[in-house]
């Protein structure tokens, strides 16, 4: 008989329909057309109905199948009854025929850390700009990301009435990442992915300093790593804390899956470990490939400013 998949490709087959499930939460919040819309610490901090179902959603659903499990969401949410009709109990039956990487197979349920962003860009799906939106839900083992799921509930939003809305991302690494395609930028040219909402004087002055050809300002770190692996952009950099936990667990799963490199500015590791502090404040600096051409250009004033 087949041995049963080990832990590790269950919760990333369970957490693949359970983001399926937040993202459909998205789309019917927004389709219904009251977004209870709750500022958190100011205008740029916002938090919907969308974000709090989908939360609920994604962690009551993760905890019932594997209790001993940690998972660390965005909104702080008092543990509501949670009604049956938010539980997502599918697997993704392609990733349970996967071979889980050797050196994960022994791992325990306490050992892992799950973090979980249920609605990235929250800003933007308030103002419409709806492919900017993912729903995050990243796997941490040893304060390590090692697996991740990137939804994209608006995914083809743009293709017509009868286009498949959304699609699902996920990787591991030592496997891979799927449910795109992977796509190198254009040789030769800086294409810079920074914050929509959240610039400042630091922000921009490091961006300058790379010299770059182009600069795209789009929301969501999820978003801004799809930009990195689909070729759209040769880097992302946020010279600004604000950046937390749970924005950069499953993106830096995925993009190291397939090689490429994220840090905050100083070109430090980010620790996903539960004890950790959620912020990243010393901001993010990712890409495919290249990361040393942009590692060695940001200047010594913005690492000055951004304390680990």
């Amino acid at each position: 008989s087949m041995a049963s998949p080990a832990l590790l490709m269950r919760v990333v087959a369970s957490a693949y329909s359970v983001a399926e499930k937040a993202a459909a939460i998205v789309r019917n919040v927004m389709a219904a057309g009251d977004l209870g819309i709750v500022e958190k610490t100011g205008a740029n901090d916002l938090q919907t109905k969308a974000d709090r179902l989908a939360q609920m959603s994604i962690c009551a659903s993760l905890a019932r199948k594997f209790p001993k499990v940690t998972i660390i969401g965005e909104e702080d949410l008092s543990n509501n009854d949670i009604t049956e009709e938010l539980i997502e109990d599918g697997y993704c039956e392609e990733i349970l025929k996967k071979t889980c990487p050797a050196q994960y197979t022994g791992i325990k349920e306490e050992e892992l850390v799950i973090w979980v962003d249920p609605l990235d860009g929250t800003k933007e799906y308030t103002e419409g700009l709806l492919d900017h939106v993912t729903v995050l839900i990243g796997i941490a083992y040893g304060g390590k990301a090692i697996a991740g799921v990137i939804n994209q509930p608006y995914y083809n939003y743009e293709a017509g009435a009868d286009a498949v809305l959304g699609r699902t991302i996920w990787g591991v690494l030592g496997i891979g990442a799927f449910g795109f395609q992977l796509t190198e930028a254009p040789a030769g040219k800086h294409i810079i992915v920074t914050t929509r909402s959240h610039s400042s004087t630091l922000v921009n002055d490091c961006i300058s300093a790379l010299n770059p050809d182009t600069v795209i300002r789009v929301g969501g770190a999820g978003n801004k790593i799809i930009q990195l692996i689909e070729g759209k952009a040769s880097a992302y950099v946020f010279a600004s804390p604000g950046c937390k936990k749970w924005d950069t667990c499953a993106p830096e799963a995925i993009l190291h899956a397939v090689g490429g490199k994220i840090t905050d500015i100083h070109g430090n590791s980010f620790q996903y470990n539960k004890e950790v502090k959620h912020m990243n404040s010393a901001g993010v600096l990712a890409t495919l490939r290249n990361y040393d051409y942009y590692a060695s250009r940001i200047p010594n004033n913005v690492k000055q400013s951004l304390v680990p």
